[in-house]
């Protein structure tokens, strides 16, 4: 049998996900198919009533997958209640009949690279330590560009004289990347796009509205799980600043939470769990030149949903304004937008009285 290996969608992120495994396996990386309402209906169906969201969603795209002739599916694992997705969700799809072979990246709640190493040897027998290792740090690397790329485009986009002039040249950064298989090319052909996007003409007025997004990751990198908040606060001419990618979860977060606590023990004497602290921590920081935040999650999400008091205090001590977006699969997009133009209102009549 033909072996077709596939894994959940977040964000843009599919992109050196299916680079990696790609590069390591050899075999045929089928991407679970784009979000639509289809994909939350089935993941829905089939899951446990009190689930969190980003559950379902990974749960549908592994359905879709498997409907289309996936027969190997990956899970990362780690963190929350993310350490408890793989297990049960194999054991879902094997009781609704689907014969695969599921791998988890990350058991036990600790990456550990030789246990990785050998999870893809299985696979794909050839493969050698040096080349596992030379993909990973081309993948980080290729995540690491992805996202810095992003911060300048939150700045712009909102601005550009174009439209979509800086969506479309994203498009072909992507398509240029996934074909560097050395640093060195990847490396220049990022500061050749980090050149082209800066020079993409916008109309930016020196005092426009800025709106920080913090919340838990899923609903932060998923644009269909926050229903496109970015690109929504994009059209109101707005400048972006959000903390969580995939460089930060990778890397950045480990380095920096002795010096988050630190500067947030006015609010928090120890870490929330998840990204809880990260949260009081930003709101902190964007009160100090943002004109609003808003805080998205899923419905139920235990660390938000304990964060939340506290990131309240922050912002009434801060006297900026915050907004609150609880994700689930009733949520109305006809809702969504109306606190969205109220919350645009606020902060625009607040900044013009200043």
């Amino acid at each position: 049998m033909k072996k077709v290996i596939s894994f959940p969608h977040l964000g843009n992120y599919f992109i050196p996900i299916k680079y990696f495994l790609t590069k390591l396996t050899n075999l045929e990386v089928m991407e679970a198919p784009p979000i639509t309402k289809k994909t939350i209906e089935l993941g829905n169906k089939y899951s446990p009533n009190d689930v969190c969201i980003p559950f379902k969603y990974n749960l549908g795209n592994f359905i879709e997958s498997l409907e289309l002739g996936a027969n190997i599916l990956v899970q990362a694992g780690g963190g929350c209640r993310y350490r408890y997705y793989a297990e049960v969700q194999e054991t879902i799809l094997k009781d609704l009949g689907y014969e695969f072979e599921f791998i988890k990246l990350i058991p036990n709640d600790h990456l550990n690279f030789r246990e990785v190493y050998h999870i893809f040897k299985k696979l794909n027998p050839h493969l050698s330590f040096f080349k596992f290792f030379h993909v990973i740090v081309i993948t980080l690397f290729f995540i690491y560009y992805m996202d810095k790329i992003d911060i300048i485009i939150r700045k712009r986009i909102g601005f550009e004289k174009n439209k979509n002039s800086f969506l479309s040249l994203k498009k072909k950064m992507y398509k240029d990347f996934s074909k560097c298989s050395h640093i060195t090319t990847l490396t220049y052909c990022y500061l050749k796009y980090r050149k082209k996007f800066k020079r993409i003409p916008i109309n930016k007025p020196k005092n426009c509205l800025k709106v920080g997004i913090i919340g838990e990751l899923y609903t932060s990198m998923e644009p269909f799980s926050s229903y496109f908040l970015e690109e929504e606060l994009a059209k109101m001419n707005i400048e972006l600043k959000r903390y969580t990618d995939l460089s930060y979860l990778l890397w950045k977060k480990k380095l920096i939470t002795k010096y988050m606590l630190f500067k947030s023990r006015k609010y928090c004497s120890y870490t929330l769990g998840a990204d809880g602290l990260d949260n009081v921590y930003r709101t902190i920081q964007l009160s100090k030149r943002f004109d609003g935040i808003i805080h998205t999650k899923p419905f139920g999400c235990t660390p938000e949903v304990g964060a939340m008091p506290i990131i309240k205090k922050v912002a009434s001590d801060k006297k900026i304004p915050i907004i609150f977006f609880s994700y689930d699969c009733e949520t109305s997009s006809e809702g969504i937008t109306t606190r969205l133009e109220a919350f645009y209102d606020l902060i625009k009549i607040r900044k013009e009285s200043k």
